[in-house]
Order: C-alpha cells, then structure tokens, then sequence
C-alpha cells in the first residue's frame, strides 16, 4: 500500500468516526424515564395555525391542552402519552372570533430522540386533528383526509426549561372540509401549527 492511499484511507476513516460520533448525540432512544407522569395540562402562550399557502388561519392569545404520561423507566417512547382534551381561548380568524379545538382525540405522545449536546427530547403529536369554527367559515386540519385523523405535528421538549415548543417543520398538517373562511383558506392547503407549552407539573423526561 502507498503512503499517499495509506493517508486518504486513514483520513477517510477518521471523517467516517467523526461524523459517527456526532450523529451520536441525537440517536433514537430505545427506552424512556419520565417523573413524576400521570395526569398533566399544558399552557401556552400565542398559538397559530396557519394555512402557508395564503398566510391565513387561526390565532388564540393561549391554548391548553390536557391528557397524561406513563410514569417510570425503561418506557418505550412510541405511545408513551395521550392529550385528551383541547382548544385555544379568545381565538381569532383574521377579525371574527373563532373556536380552535383538538379533535380526533385521543392524540398520541411519542418520544424519539434524546439530543445530550442541545438538551432537548424530540417527539411528536400524531392522531392529530383540529376544528375551527367562526362565523361564515368552518375548516378541519388533519393529516391525509378531514377525517383521518392521522395528523402528525413535531416537537423538541427542553431539560433546562422544561418547556415543550410545537415546530412548523416535519409535519403533515393540511386544511380540509373548508366551508366559506373568505378565500382566506383552502382545502388541501399545507398547514403549520406553533406554540410553546408549560406543562403542570413539570415533567423530567431523559432515556434511558
């Protein structure tokens, strides 16, 4: 073997470690510790859903949602939750009042991954499916069909805060059953939901 291919294999192995080792951090968990678990409601502040086509949709100065966590260790991450009730408060659709509230219930909780070096869980709500509803306009959004209810949202949950962030990327989130909404909304339109939840009582969630 050559000096210079000896160099090339040996600088190519080391990329291949380097890259492993990173990747390392963000790993799917095979099992799951959560404290204390059971019954727990979430808060957040703003929360939007948003048809990305138009820039339209709903708003709501808050939202709750409640439902519960198994509780213990070596939990399996799929399933390892359920929101059973929902809707935001005070919400709006451009200027009328509407009515945001979750559907297709239960939704699901699942965990991931773990990431050590950001110090966020990664997960999802799937199962998902929410209604909304205003004067002159009615829409579901879901994930394949407006009757799915096979939505699917992600989210990160941060150790340090304890604070669970709804993300508007790596969903499947689209409007169906549109009824009026002013052309603001369109079915089969993708949509995007955002909100940044507290839940009651704080949750410790690591894996293993």
């Amino acid at each position: 073997m050559s000096r210079r291919y000896a160099r090339i294999l040996v600088a190519g192995c080391a990329a291949a470690l380097a890259a492993t080792v990173g990747a390392s951090t963000a790993l799917a968990a095979a099992t799951w510790t959560v404290r204390p678990g059971g019954p727990v409601s979430l808060k957040s502040g703003t929360f939007t859903l948003k048809d990305t086509t138009t820039g339209a949709g709903a708003t709501c100065p808050s939202s709750r949602l409640s439902g519960t966590l198994t509780s213990g260790s070596g939990l399996p991450g799929t399933g390892i939750g359920s929101i059973t009730a929902g809707g935001g408060t005070q919400c709006g659709h451009g200027t009328l009042p509407a009515t945001v509230t979750a559907a297709g219930l239960p939704w699901h909780v699942n965990f991931t991954s773990d990431n050590a070096t950001t110090g966020t869980v990664s997960g999802s709500f799937s199962h998902v499916q929410i209604k909304i509803k205003t004067p002159g306009c009615g829409a579901v959004a879901d994930g394949t069909s407006g009757t799915a209810s096979d939505g699917t949202v992600k989210f990160t949950h941060t150790h340090s805060t304890g604070r669970l962030k709804v993300l508007t990327t790596g969903g499947n989130l689209h409007f169906y059953h549109v009824n009026g909404c002013f052309d603001l909304l369109h079915s089969g339109d993708p949509a995007t939901l955002s909100a940044t939840y507290t839940p009651s009582p704080a949750q410790t969630i690591t894996s293993p």
